[in-house]
C-alpha cells in the first residue's frame, strides 16, 4: 500500500568505517524513523559498499528538498557516494512492448490491477494488433506499430515517441531486437524476459534447442537490456527440473510459467528501488 510518508536511499560508495552511523544519523537528526536497511560490500575491508534504506518521515513531501541538500552537503560529499532519494509515493510510469504471446503481459497487466505493481502502466505497443482486445480490458490504451525490415528506424522513432515520460519499458516477450540509438535513449530503464538460463540457448527456438540437448532444467531470465544482445545485467532468474518425458511443447509451456514469475519479480523490485547497478551485474535487496 502507497504511503505518502516512506522513502527510499540507495547509495554506492568506497566501503569504509561510519557510513552506517552517517546515513542512520542523518536521518535520526531529521526526525525520519528507518523502517529497513539492507547493505552489501564486496570485500570485508575496503570493497565496494551498497546501501538501501527506506524510512518514514511526517510531511516528507514538503521536507523532501532540503533532506536532498543537507544529506548532499553532510553525508554524500564526505563519503564520496553515488546515491539516490525516491519517495514512494511518486509512483514510476511504466510502458510495456509485446508481440503476439500474451504470457507474460497478462501476468503484469493482472497483478497490476490488484495493486500489485506499485506503478502506473500508461501504455502497451505492439508491432501486431492480436493482443489489443486483452489490453484494453484492463482500461489501458494500446498501440500497434509496425516493424520490418524496410523501415527499423522509422519504427523505433515512433516507438519512443509514444513511450515518451515513462521511467522503465518492460519488453514481455517483443520479438524485435531494438536498435542499439533507442536502447541508448533508455539506459538502465529497459526491462527483458530472456526466455532461457542466459547465457545457455541465445537465439530462436531455445525449447527446441534444449530438448535437443536433452536439458534436465529449463529456466528464464530478466535482465537489463544494452546494446549487446542479451548481455545486460542480469536481475532474476528461475529453473525448474525437467526429465526425458518432457516434450517441445511442454518444455514451452513450464517455460512460459517461469518467464511469467521471474519478469514479474524483476519488475516489482525495480519499482521498489531494489536494484543496485554495478557496471553489468546487479545488487538486489530483495
Amino acid at each position: 500500500m502507497k504511503n505518502n510518508n516512506i522513502a527510499r536511499l540507495l547509495i554506492t560508495c568506497q566501503d569504509q568505517s561510519g557510513i552506517v552511523q552517517a546515513v542512520s544519523g542523518f536521518l535520526y537528526h531529521h526526525g525520519a524513523n528507518i523502517v529497513s536497511l539492507d547493505q552489501h560490500t564486496t570485500q570485508a575491508f575496503g570493497g565496494k559498499y551498497f546501501m538501501r534504506v527506506e524510512f518514514h518521515l511526517d510531511d516528507l513531501a514538503s521536507k523532501k528538498h532540503t533532506l536532498l541538500d543537507t544529506f548532499a552537503q553532510n553525508v554524500a560529499q564526505k563519503y564520496h557516494m553515488t546515491w539516490q532519494l525516491v519517495c514512494q509515493a511518486e509512483l514510476k510510469k511504466v510502458g510495456i512492448l509485446v508481440s503476439k504471446e500474451d504470457h507474460a503481459l497478462l501476468e503484469l497487466l493482472w497483478r497490476y490491477s490488484r495493486g500489485a505493481l506499485p506503478c502506473e502502466i500508461s501504455k502497451v505497443v505492439s508491432n501486431h494488433e492480436d493482443l489489443r482486445a486483452d489490453v484494453e480490458s484492463f482500461g489501458i490504451p494500446f498501440e500497434c506499430i509496425a516493424v520490418h525490415k524496410d523501415n527499423k528506424d522509422e519504427a523505433y522513432a515512433k516507438i519512443h515517441e509514444a513511450m515518451k515520460g515513462n521511467d522503465l519499458l518492460v519488453l514481455a516477450r517483443y520479438m524485435q531486437i531494438l536498435s542499439p540509438e533507442f536502447v541508448n535513449q533508455w539506459t538502465n530503464k529497459i526491462i527483458n524476459i530472456h526466455h532461457s538460463f542466459l547465457p545457455a540457448f541465445v537465439g530462436a527456438n531455445p525449447y527446441k534447442q534444449a530438448f535437443d540437448k536433452g536439458v534436465k532444467l529449463i529456466g528464464a531470465t530478466a535482465h537489463y537490456v544494452t546494446g549487446e544482445l542479451d548481455e545486460g545485467p542480469i536481475i532474476e532468474q528461475g529453473v525448474k527440473r525437467v526429465s526425458h518425458a518432457f516434450d517441445v511443447s511442454e518444455l514451452r509451456e513450464l517455460g512460459r510459467e517461469i518467464e511469467r514469475e521471474v519478469l514479474a519479480r524483476a519488475v516489482k523490485w525495480h519499482l521498489e528501488d531494489r536494484i543496485i547497478l554495478d557496471d553489468n551485474k546487479t545488487v538486489v535487496f530483495d
